[in-house]
């Protein structure tokens, strides 16, 4: 989330009025994030909602993908935003000539500072979405897997040494072992891609209360999602891999979606993809940032630390399951 388009007063409330809606009270644009430019509104009778605008690797013919998924995830049980429709019963729409939805409200906090508990929630709710989504009937491609991190690292090699020194011929040499090594026919289905700690939500006591931003929500290996969860979710500050984590959240996936034999043994691979997956984002939003846009682009030598972490793992045991 991030805000790089500006919204006047003026021009949400004739955006909101193609909705049947109380008055809005206030609207505030929420700046952490990198990707989207999002407002959150309140309204007279104290109800919340999300707007987004879509402004950088979201192609707009994928919009109704992912609004169809949290209506159907929504409809399974799982605690997602929910698209708020117009009069005419349409979830996507358009301001300031970029496409929009209009999401509910999530009641709920991310992590300030993880915990185990977090961790076993994650895994289950995790499990749970997959399962959820089994029979959604749609879907997408990820446009952020091998072929899409070749053509950012093409875009970026020309300047990511200035990032750190002989960076393009490691990356370069990164990119063909993942290429060679890359797994094919586990398990598949439509996962969330994103699912770090600022989108997933839980309540005072700890308990799950919400998952957001399905923008990135693509058909891939299920047990990539755990491969990304282990980047987002179990370094420490100072990216020393907390075991302990990776351990509870396996262990809690597993408990309601077996995990098999062949996608433990691609974990390491997978771990190493989704790495090079967040480094190649960042390192291209850090290079090319946007002028004027309202968000400070992520460190992206983080998930260099990361990868490097991956590549030393030689069993999946090492991940505590």
């Amino acid at each position: 989330m991030a805000v790089y388009t500006e919204l006047s007063e003026s021009e949400i409330k004739a955006f909101l009025a193609m909705y049947d809606l109380p008055p809005l009270a206030a609207a505030e644009g929420i700046r952490a994030g990198v990707e989207n430019t999002n407002y959150l509104l309140t309204f007279a009778d104290g109800s919340k909602r999300i707007l987004t605008l879509f402004e950088k690797r979201v192609a707009e013919a994928d919009l109704p993908f992912f609004a169809g998924l949290m209506q159907h995830l929504a409809s399974q049980g799982i605690p997602c935003p929910m698209p708020v429709t117009t009069k005419e019963g349409a979830a996507i729409e358009r301001i300031k000539n970029k496409p929009a939805v209009m999401v509910t409200f999530l009641q709920g906090k991310g992590a300030s500072v993880i915990q185990n508990i977090h961790m076993s929630e994650l895994g289950a709710h995790m499990a749970k979405m997959h399962l959820a989504a089994q029979n959604y009937g749609c879907a997408r491609a990820n446009a952020l897997s091998l072929k899409g991190w070749k053509t950012l690292f093409a875009k970026i090699v020309s300047r990511v040494d200035t990032i750190l020194p002989d960076l393009a011929s490691e990356l370069t040499t990164e990119l063909q072992v993942l290429e060679a090594s890359w797994p094919k026919e586990l398990p598949s289905g439509v996962i969330h891609a994103d699912l770090f700690p600022d989108n997933v939500f839980y309540d005072d006591a700890d308990k799950l209360t919400g998952i957001i931003d399905f923008y990135f929500a693509c058909n891939d290996m299920l047990v990539y999602e755990l491969a990304i969860c282990l980047n987002a979710w179990c370094f420490e500050k100072r990216y020393e891999f907390n075991i302990t984590r990776a351990k509870l959240m396996l262990r809690a996936y597993h408990s309601v979606r077996p995990i098999s034999e062949a996608e433990l043994e691609a974990l390491p691979v997978l771990a190493r993809g989704a790495a090079l997956r967040f480094f190649l984002t960042r390192a291209h939003d850090w290079l090319f940032p946007v002028e004027g846009a309202q968000v400070t682009p992520k460190d992206p030598l983080e998930y260099l630390k990361k990868l490097r972490f991956h590549r030393s793992i030689t069993h999946h045991s090492q991940y505590g399951l």
